[in-house]
């Protein structure tokens, strides 16, 4: 079980502010945030013909995708998957679903004309290790997700087309409901709270805390798909100095082993506006 002063310690070191100071710093980190809002220009392709702004985020919610599908597909091969949850079928079937629900978003995007800025990444020390680093697994999940979501709120009130508002709103509630399950699994693995995008710890040990205990999804402050990007800079550029990150590069997986077990149907149907 996570010890309270290790969930302490990574919390100290990975809430959002510490997140934004990573990402604020640095010519390595400011050049590849420059490198990666320039690879979001150009005009949109598919079914998407709104121009700049909408391929702009089209990448960026390509990128988010390709970084999720990778995460978890990750987290399935790893101890909190293989130990932590052995005896939860129900968790593990969620995560793998999880992981196809990803994959199909990201399938999805990159069919209509957008372009993922990265298919390589890195994630915090100790994201995929052993129980004593669970709290990191799950803390960063959470924050990605909470990204993921303020990503899709901007695309709602940003693209001009009617269907990338349609779609982006279609797979917010899948994000969504990742950030419930995450805040679940961490109650299984014994955790007393999670601390996501908002740096804030936040109790998941029923029955005082419900699963998803906000009212309504949250932008925290990010209000231009921009901000997004940069947000996502750490997990796209090798670290370089004192970083909290791993120096492992992680390459995008759309695929999962064959001995991964148990697998999920899901209603994969197109969804159209």
């Amino acid at each position: 079980m996570q010890t309270v002063e290790e969930s302490a310690t990574f919390e100290s070191n990975f809430t959002r502010r510490s997140l934004l100071k990573i990402m604020g710093m640095g010519a390595a980190v400011t050049a590849a945030t420059a490198a990666l809002a320039g690879c979001g220009g150009g005009s949109s392709s598919g079914s998407s013909s709104a121009g700049t702004e909408d391929q702009t985020i089209l990448n960026a919610a390509a990128t988010a995708e390709a970084l999720a599908s990778t995460m978890y597909a990750n987290i399935i091969t790893s101890s909190l998957y293989t130990s932590g949850l052995s005896g939860n079928a129900p968790d593990q079937a969620y995560l793998v679903a999880a992981f196809e629900q990803e994959v199909l978003h990201y399938n999805l995007l990159v069919s209509v004309g957008a372009k993922p800025l990265a298919t390589t990444f890195y994630f915090p020390s100790g994201m995929f290790g052993a129980s004593s680093t669970y709290a990191t697994t799950m803390n960063t999940l959470i924050t990605l997700e909470d990204a993921f979501i303020a990503a899709y709120l901007i695309g709602i009130s940003s693209f001009s087309a009617t269907a990338n508002k349609v779609l982006a709103g279609q797979i917010l509630g899948v994000e969504s409901e990742h950030r419930t399950l995450a805040r679940v699994i961490a109650n299984d693995l014994s955790l007393g709270s999670t601390t996501g995008l908002s740096g804030t710890a936040e109790g998941v040990v029923p029955p005082s805390h419900a699963t998803n205990n906000i009212a309504y999804e949250r932008r925290f402050g990010l209000t231009q798909i921009s901000q997004v990007i940069t947000a996502l800079t750490p997990f796209v550029t090798a670290p370089t100095g004192s970083s909290a990150f791993g120096s492992t590069a992680y390459p995008l997986i759309t695929t999962l082993p064959s001995s991964v077990s148990p697998g999920v149907t899901l209603d994969s149907t197109t969804p159209s506006a």
